[in-house]
């Protein structure tokens, strides 16, 4: 067995690995099944959300960034 038919050989069999894992993957994710499952995933996330993400106010355009005060600092 030389270095060229092994090189070949772990190519193939990776290519065919990954094809075949492939397959599989979208075979379990069309599987009728599973429907009910992963729309109830999806639909998880926009649960019960009855409020924005943060209850804070947005910033004003009239108060600075917090970084804006770090930016006029000179080097030193």
């Amino acid at each position: 067995m030389d270095h060229d038919f092994t090189v070949w050989f772990s190519k193939s069999f990776g290519l065919f690995y990954l094809i075949a894992l492939s397959v599989i993957i979208v075979a379990y994710a069309y599987w009728p099944s599973n429907k009910k499952r992963f729309d109830e995933a999806a639909q998880s996330i926009l649960g019960d959300e009855d409020k924005p993400h943060r209850d804070q106010p947005h910033r004003d355009r009239d108060q600075p960034h917090r970084d804006q005060s770090f930016r006029d600092q000179p080097w030193r």
